[in-house]
């Protein structure tokens, strides 16, 4: 009888491994159950569970399940090694140290995790022949408790990725998000959800509803057959019973939760970069990520006793533009829409337009060239579009309007990157989901719009932009578009173009260019009013696109941040609130060697929470015993600059 106990349970026996990250303080447990045609995992920290019952497996067409019992075996590696990218947003130099456990399968594929001391990543990796379609892909994460959800919600699977951020209880949630999410345990830690070395497959949303207040995965359908939707995009008329076709021996993306002990952590997180793929470009020194002037959130409409014609989509407001760049030492000019004679022409600028002209008038005084795109056009004219733009001497594009991520879309980008680079072009997406690695792959990537920013006008508030450098901002390049010389608060908001203003004060719209990262940053406004702001935009335009080094000095997601950011010697401060006007005292030791330097700060006025336009300019000596106050009105902020003994600008 005994016998027969133990043969009947024989085959119910858990394959289980546990992977933990190099200081220890992460843990990962795998489990594999022929009761459960998927892989169960667990994650905990510092001896809390934080993830329970998670699941993973992929499906493919045809029914046969990826990540089902029983496993060939187990592998464990560890890796410490430095990377050097080529965009450098938040370090110049990042480590990568983790621990990786393979479990291995018997037909052919694996499964990768690994525990950093700050996070949890896995991949399918397989080695099938031929092409395969995937089904599905089940992305399943278990919390212990209610969780409190942060999340982009959308209607749809397209989507241009700029709603308003939501924050609801995992329990009562039963949307559909875009990634990154931002989960609050309530007990001390937070998870960063996102994905990332992502090729050849449809970005993953969030969906809720799931069992115990979870969250899982969901992906678009691959579209296989579109029809004509105007001059900036296809209507999606079929498609395929399948979120993907790919090759059969291929790693997919990662799928990653940073955890964060303190909300600092988020902000200096570099998951993404960890787990992008490496630069495909051979010789990448051509790249020069910058700050551009741009016309169309101020109508291009500069004005004044030096403007002596008729401002608007003209050669001589463009030369305007490039002249008020050239004076500050911005790099770019960006042409967005109307500088072609219409949007399904891209080769044919508008008459009022001589864009050869301006790129030669530009290259004169060290300006370059962006020109803005629809999706649509560079996909019709793939072949030849490129070495025409190249041609004729232009930076970078602007490519808009995609607002889709299935798996066509997301290889739409990878080709738009590769085919750019090859004729040495710097590209800007907009109307783009979030950056998931392939801005490390192909570094002419400048950044991503998939963000509420400025261009959203009255609808930009500082209550919900205090969440994307938690949110967005952690996990890749962002275009915002800061740089409103105009400030409100909300109840007195106006504003149209040509007179285009912010809400927060003038003090938090300078912050915004240190605190949000972009490899192009923008300068939306009018240069009529960045010349007559002269204090404020010199000090805009000498802050740094790229870091060596990024400390969060004080951070509460949603309410404020204190950030510190270093370049070379110099460092830039950059401080942030909501609604809520704040006094935090800021240590500055840790940031300065021997000697006293030079600090200028722009901090808001006395009557910023009514006048939002107050400010005061000071210059101070900082030295290693410095501790200072930083006040901040509501939605009001601070900016800084320290530098280095005997460079003070």
């Amino acid at each position: 009888m005994k016998r027969l106990l133990f043969l009947l349970l024989l085959p119910c026996v858990v394959q289980t491994a546990e992977l933990r990250s190099p200081d220890g303080s992460v843990a990962v447990s795998v489990a594999l159950s022929p009761l459960v045609d998927e892989v169960s995992y667990g994650v905990e920290c510092d001896g809390q569970p934080l993830l329970v019952d998670c699941g993973l497996s992929l499906t493919l067409s045809g029914g046969e399940r990826l990540g089902k019992y029983p496993v060939l075996g187990f592998r464990q590696s560890s890796a410490d090694g430095t990377l050097s990218p080529v965009g450098t947003l938040k370090f110049s130099r990042v480590r990568n140290r983790y621990n990786a456990l393979t479990v291995d399968f018997r037909k052919g594929y694996s499964v990768e995790f690994r525990a950093y001391d700050d996070g949890v990543a896995y991949r399918f990796v397989t080695r099938l022949n031929g092409p395969v379609e995937v089904a599905d892909e089940r992305f399943a994460l278990g919390f212990p408790d209610d969780y409190l959800l942060h999340l982009q919600q959308c209607d749809g699977f397209k989507t241009a990725c700029e709603e308003p951020y939501s924050h609801v209880a995992a329990s009562r949630w039963e949307g559909l998000a875009t990634l990154p999410a931002l989960i609050d345990t309530r007990r001390g830690f937070k998870l960063l959800v996102s994905e990332a070395d992502l090729a050849d497959y449809p970005c993953m949303f969030l969906r809720g509803g799931g069992e115990g207040g979870g969250v899982s995965g969901t992906f678009p359908r691959l579209p296989v057959r579109f029809g004509e939707d105007g001059d900036r995009s296809l209507s999606i008329l079929e498609e395929a019973p399948c979120i993907a076709r790919t090759a059969g021996s291929r790693a997919f993306p990662w799928r990653f939760v940073h955890i964060s002990r303190n909300d600092g952590q988020i902000v200096e997180n570099v998951m993404t970069c960890r787990l992008a793929p490496r630069c495909a470009i051979a010789d990448p020194s051509w790249i020069r990520p910058g700050q551009a002037s741009w016309e169309w959130w101020n109508g291009a409409t500069p004005y004044g006793p030096d403007v002596d014609f008729v401002a608007g989509c003209n050669t001589a407001t463009y030369r305007y533009f490039i002249d008020f760049a050239s004076r500050y030492g911005v790099p770019y000019i960006v042409m967005d829409e109307g500088w072609a004679a219409s949007t399904r022409d891209p080769f044919t600028p508008n008459p009022d337009v001589d864009v050869h002209e301006l790129v030669r008038y530009g290259r004169g005084k060290n300006v370059g060239v962006f020109l803005w795109l629809t999706w649509l056009a560079v996909e019709n004219n793939f072949g030849t579009i490129f070495k025409t733009l190249s041609d004729w001497g232009v930076s970078g594009v602007k490519v808009d309007f995609m607002d889709r991520s299935d798996q066509w879309m997301v290889d739409y980008y990878e080709r738009v990157a590769a085919e750019a680079a090859r004729h040495k072009l710097l590209v800007d997406f907009h109307g783009a989901f979030k950056p998931a690695g392939l801005e490390y792959k192909y570094p002419n990537v400048l950044s991503y719009e998939g963000v509420r920013g400025m261009e959203q006008m009255g609808q930009c508030r500082p209550e919900n932009s205090l969440w994307l450098p938690f949110m967005r901002n952690a996990v890749g390049a962002m275009d915002y578009t800061p740089g409103a010389m105009l400030s409100m608060q909300p109840e007195s908001y106006r504003s149209e173009r040509p007179n285009s203003a912010s809400i927060g004060t003038r003090a938090y719209q300078m912050a915004l260019f240190v605190i949000f990262e972009s490899g192009i940053q923008m300068l939306a406004d009018n240069p009529t009013l960045y010349m007559r702001n002269n204090d404020c935009t010199r000090f805009i335009t000498s802050v740094p696109v790229t870091w060596d080094e990024t400390r969060a000095l004080k951070a509460e997601a949603g309410e404020y941040l204190v950030v510190a950011k270093r370049k070379g010697a110099a460092w830039y401060l950059g401080a942030i609130t909501n609604n809520a006007a704040r006094e935090l005292e800021i240590d500055l030791a840790p940031l300065l060697g021997e000697g006293d330097r030079l600090m200028t700060s722009f901090e808001d006025g006395p009557n910023a929470a009514r006048q939002a336009m107050d400010y005061r300019m000071r210059t101070v000596s900082a030295g290693r015993d410095s501790r200072i106050t930083v006040r901040m009105a509501r939605n009001g902020g601070w900016a800084a600059r320290i530098d280095p003994p005997g460079q003070a600008k």
